[in-house]
This record gives structure tokens, sequence and C-alpha cells, in this order.
């Protein structure tokens, strides 16, 4: 045996490049061979463990990016352990490695403070905060730290003598970081106030933004729109922009309808005995109509008039009234309204489109298809029953108005010119 590595070592001293090669080679070997136990086998039987067990957190915890990074360590450390080159070259090698040990340090803290938010994150205390951006904050102060460090190694500077000097240099940074600065603070007032949570439908009209939140880093906040497109925006946005959020909506678990309905206003008129017989069979204010009617007789009989029956003289029912206590008894009627939220018909001040009669109440759902399918079926009921009502909806005068105008004057025309067919 000592034969065999006397001979080896007379090789190596008649052929000091390829001694050297082969001393490299086998290191390199030999930190594979290390490589290859820790990765296969260590951490192959620590992912097997962590699965077994009941709880989810240390599978987190030791997932196998961070195993993976630690299992570089060691090959690292065995290769630090010979020294084959001369006291110089020694020097610069045992530098880049330890420079390479402190990077991948960098790379495992990182990985544990991925791991640690993702943790965090499965109570529901914290599900939707935006812990991520407080993550990213970290991960740049410890990277930043290990850069320092990594410099140091190489340029052989003390740790804290560099660090002392990154005063003289403030400025700079502050320039280079101003929209993480700026980021951070955002984050923190949204995580103070509560602003926004992933899941938060949102709707920012002057970014062209309304959709759910799919994500918030530091940086960027991830929508996806109702159109199935992706918008990214800076998460400082949320603060210098307006925007509303439907959380309360969704919580509250009602959606408001706020739509009008406008009335021709030439079509408004007392009831008369004929319309209110007829009214008097609609179930739904049949009850209505008569507290109305006795309410107005005894109202009008208190004012000693000869003739209640004149226009200008006491109180009638008319058609528009009658009309908003059917609909607000047609919405009672309905399971998908909620009673116990704003309930709400009236009338807003006419304009030049006519009288507004505005639908103020929510939905029982949240979900927009059921949402919009109940608004369309209430509002097509009350299109339809509205000339039951003896009442117009206005709208403008269409071509086939114009039509009908021109041949209202041709007949007229026609007549003045004895020409009658």
């Amino acid at each position: 045996m000592n034969d065999i590595i006397n001979t080896i070592k007379q090789w190596t001293l008649d052929n000091p490049i390829l001694g050297i090669i082969v001393k490299i080679a086998g290191i390199l070997l030999l930190a594979y061979i290390t490589y290859w136990i820790v990765h296969k086998v260590l951490i192959r039987y620590i992912t097997k463990f962590v699965k077994k067990t009941k709880t989810e957190f240390d599978d987190i915890l030791l997932n196998e990016k961070i195993l993976k990074r630690v299992s570089y360590i060691v090959p690292v450390l065995v290769i630090q352990q010979f020294k084959i080159f001369n006291p110089s070259i020694e020097s610069i090698v045992d530098t880049a490695l330890s420079a390479v040990l402190v990077l991948l340090l960098i790379l495992i803290v990182n990985g544990v403070i991925d791991a640690l938010t993702e943790i965090v994150q499965q109570f529901e205390k914290f599900k939707d905060r935006p812990l991520k951006s407080y993550a990213q904050v970290i991960k740049i102060i410890v990277t930043t730290i290990g850069v320092i460090f990594i410099f140091g190694i190489l340029t052989g500077q003390e740790f804290w003598g560099l660090f002392a000097g990154l005063g003289a240099i403030s400025a700079v940074l502050l320039f280079v970081f101003k929209d993480t600065i700026m980021s951070f603070i955002a984050s923190i007032q949204i995580a103070t106030y509560d602003l926004v949570k992933i899941g938060d439908w949102i709707e920012i009209p002057k970014l062209g933004i309304d959709g759910d939140i799919m994500d918030i880093s530091l940086h960027t906040v991830k929508i996806r729109n109702f159109d199935k497109t992706v918008s990214v925006f800076p998460t400082v946005a949320l603060i210098q922009n307006s925007f509303k959020n439907w959380r309360g909506m969704q919580e509250t678990g009602g959606r408001r309808i706020k739509r009008s309905i406008y009335i021709d206003v030439s079509s408004i008129e007392f009831v008369d005995d004929k319309m209110l017989q007829r009214f008097k069979k609609i179930k739904l204010i049949s009850n209505y109509l008569d507290k109305k009617i006795e309410e107005i007789n005894n109202y009008n009989s208190q004012l000693n008039e000869e003739s209640s029956d004149d226009i200008a003289n006491g109180r009638r029912i008319t058609n528009v009234g009658t009309f908003r206590q059917y609909l607000k008894e047609y919405l009672r009627e309905r399971s998908d309204v909620d009673k116990n939220l704003t309930f709400l018909v009236r009338q807003l001040q006419p304009g030049p489109e006519g009288l507004p009669i505005e639908i103020y109440i929510f939905a029982t759902t949240t979900e927009w298809v059921k949402y919009e399918d109940i608004q369309s079926d209430i509002f097509d009921h009350i299109m339809a029953v509205v000339p039951q009502f003896e009442l117009k909806v206005f709208q403008n005068p269409t071509s086939y108005d114009f039509k009908e105008l021109s041949k209202i004057k041709t007949g007229q025309n026609n007549i003045s010119q004895g020409k009658i067919e």
C-alpha cells in the first residue's frame, strides 16, 4: 500500500500539471458524491418523513427548494478542506468559496422567509393580508446585507466598515430604492386601514381596472378583470388613485339595484270610477285602494266642500301613485329581493325625459349572472305593467313616429283639397 502511495506521489512530482488536474478531479468527484448522498438519500428521507406528519407546516418549511439549497453547502465545505494550490491561489479559491457559501445562505434564508409567509397565510386572520409585501422587504434587507458581506469577503474589508460607509451614499440608495420605499409605505397603509385583500373586487376607472385581486406584492398588484384579461399596476397606485372596493356588498350578501323608469308626464291623471274598479281587481293593491279611499273620503268630508268630485277641491287618487304602490307590493312579494336592506320606490325630479320612478332595492345575491337575471326580470314586468295603469313610458321620437306623423299630415292635406280616398 505504501509503495502505491509513494508511486503516486512520485508520479505527481514528475507530472505536476497532470497531478493537479487529477487532484482537482478527485476533489470534485468526492464533492459530487457527498452532494449525491445528501441530496438523494438524506433529503429524500426528510421529505418522506415530513409528508407522513399530520401538520402541513413542516411540509412548507422543509420544502424541496430549501433542502436542495442546503445540499449545495456540503460539496462547497468538502472542497474547502483540500489545499492543492500555492498560498496565493489558495487564498483566491477560499475567498470565492466563502462568497459562494454566503450566497447560498442568502438563498436559504429567503426560501425560509417565503415558507414562513406561506405558513402564516394559512391562518384565517392573515389569509387575505398582503404579507408578501412585508416578506419582500425583509428579503431585500437580507439580500442587501448579504451582498455587502460578499463584497467585504471579495475585497478583504471588514463588514462593519463597509456598512458604516453606506451612510455616505445613503442619498444614492434612497434614489435607487425610491419605488421600493414608496411601495412599502403603501403596503403598510393598505394593511393598516384594511383597504384591499386578495379576492376583493375593485374598480379603478382611471386605470381601466374592474375585477378581482389575484395577488398583492411589494411592487405590483395583479387583477383578473371580468373580461378575463389580467392587469398589473404598481401597489402605490392604490394610494394615489381613488378606487371602489365591492367587498362590503359581498359581505352583506345583497347587491343594489338602482334603476329608473321614465313616465310620460302627459299620461299622468286622476283615477276615475272606471279605472278604480279595474285597479281593485289587482290583488296586490286592493287593500291599499280601500284604505286610500277611506282616508281621502274622511279628509274631503272635513273640508265641507259641495262637490268633492271637483278636481280643484279635496284629494284624489292618481294613476302614477297607484302604480308606485303596486311596484312596492310587487317587489315585496319577490323572494329574490332583500327586504331587510334599503327598500325604496320613489319619484325623482321630473325632467326633459319625463317623471323618473326609481327602484332602489337589493337583490339577495351578489353573483353577477343571477343579479342581472333578477334585475332584468323585474324591469321586464314593470315595462309590461305600465299600460295597465294608463301610463306611458317616455321615449324619444323614432323614425316610425315621424312616418306616422307624415301620414297624418298627408291625410289632412288630402281632406283640405277634397281628395278623400
